[in-house]
């Protein structure tokens, strides 16, 4: 009869330690989203301002000279690396346009404005400002 106890036993053993195994897998699963979420929202907030810094050092660029163009030229926030591309006459005559894009750990984010160029007052005024996919 003791026999059968042990055998018993042993399965109740197993079946609790299967259970607490599992338990704990399932917690560190949880977890480790967790964290993976919230270090991926930073890096997209990250990302989202170093392209929007991008940007504003392109307007700069224009204020400081109207026919400032360039295929590409790269801004250095911090740890970071925004690209940002100027055309001018784009979308069209007297506009100017900007794309700013930086990837932070794999999070990618463009931001893309457009410009008007004032030719009697040599002012900029903002037309659009955009986040692009």
């Amino acid at each position: 009869m003791d026999n059968k106890r042990g055998q018993t036993f042993l399965a109740l053993v197993f079946l609790i330690g299967g259970v607490i195994v599992l338990a704990g897998m399932t917690m560190a699963f949880v977890t480790n989203s967790f964290i993976d979420t919230g270090y991926g929202l930073r890096a997209s907030l990250s990302a989202e301002a170093t392209a929007i810094s991008g940007a504003q050092d392109a307007i700069l660029q224009l204020e400081r000279n109207m026919s400032f163009s360039t295929s590409g030229y790269n801004v250095i926030i911090g740890s970071s690396t925004a690209t940002v591309v100027v055309t001018q006459n784009s979308p069209s005559s007297g506009f100017v346009n900007i794309l700013s894009s930086a990837s932070v750990s794999g999070r990618v984010k463009k931001i893309n404005v457009v410009l008007m160029e004032s030719t009697t007052t040599d002012l900029l005024s903002v037309v659009s400002w955009q986040e692009v996919q």
